[in-house]
């Protein structure tokens, strides 16, 4: 997943990044409200974590201008304000769920993937592609029924490619989704886990489709 982190509170925001990144998330973090506006209105992102008592713009002013906009990633708000019509109020500006600190970072993983999850219409927490088997809910992947041993980045095309498995997935959005904002992408790196990929989830295959992306297929039958 490529999530985007809007919040100022450093030493939080710290916490969470490396919890969504022990999880092979990439992370996109945002410390005011008009730096998270940008981000979720110009990249792409699975899901958006919102604090709204932000700096130089609130987080319900952001959550309300994405909604106007057309923006429909999911957005989980995150907050100290746990009055009922904070809730409400959150949950009119369009977000999709909501967590009041403190709270456990396993738990804000969990919903972020449930979030996801819904996203996808993926109404069965368990993908199929050829041998390869995805619990969306985990996060975890199979080959015949053993855990995959996949890097981070591996874990982060493959879940990618699952997701929109017999689809074209194009390179550029393969790498936003993949790669941090702040990452320096060598124009070769995406095709060398791609390359690795494809010995690791055989016969299920990655094609490479001219001029367009990728696309994972079943492959053939043993």
């Amino acid at each position: 997943m490529k999530l985007l982190l809007v919040e100022d509170d450093a030493q939080l925001a710290a916490e969470i990044v490396r919890a969504l990144r022990a999880e092979h998330c990439a992370v996109d973090h945002a410390r005011n409200g008009e730096d998270g506006a940008h981000l979720g209105d110009t990249e792409v992102y699975d899901a958006a974590v919102l604090d709204l008592g932000l700096p130089r713009r609130d987080g319900l002013a952001v959550l309300r201008g994405w909604r106007e906009a057309g923006r429909t990633l999911p957005v989980l708000v995150l907050t100290a304000r746990d009055g009922w019509s904070d809730k409400v109020a959150g949950f009119k500006a369009g977000a999709d769920d909501y967590l009041v600190k403190p709270f456990r970072l396993e738990e804000l993983v969990i919903r972020l993937r449930a979030l996801v999850r819904r996203a996808a219409a993926h109404g069965a927490t368990r993908i199929t592609c050829g041998p390869i088997h995805y619990d969306a809910g985990l996060g975890a992947f199979e080959r015949d029924g053993l855990p995959l041993r996949l890097t981070g980045l591996e874990w982060r095309v493959l879940s990618c490619l699952i997701l929109r498995r017999d689809s074209v997935v194009p390179r550029g959005e393969l790498i936003e989704r993949v790669y941090e904002g702040d990452a320096e992408v060598d124009s070769n790196s995406v095709e060398v886990i791609i390359t690795r990929l494809r010995r690791k989830i055989a016969p299920a295959r990655i094609e490479s489709v001219r001029g367009l992306g990728y696309r994972l297929s079943p492959g053939e039958a043993p």
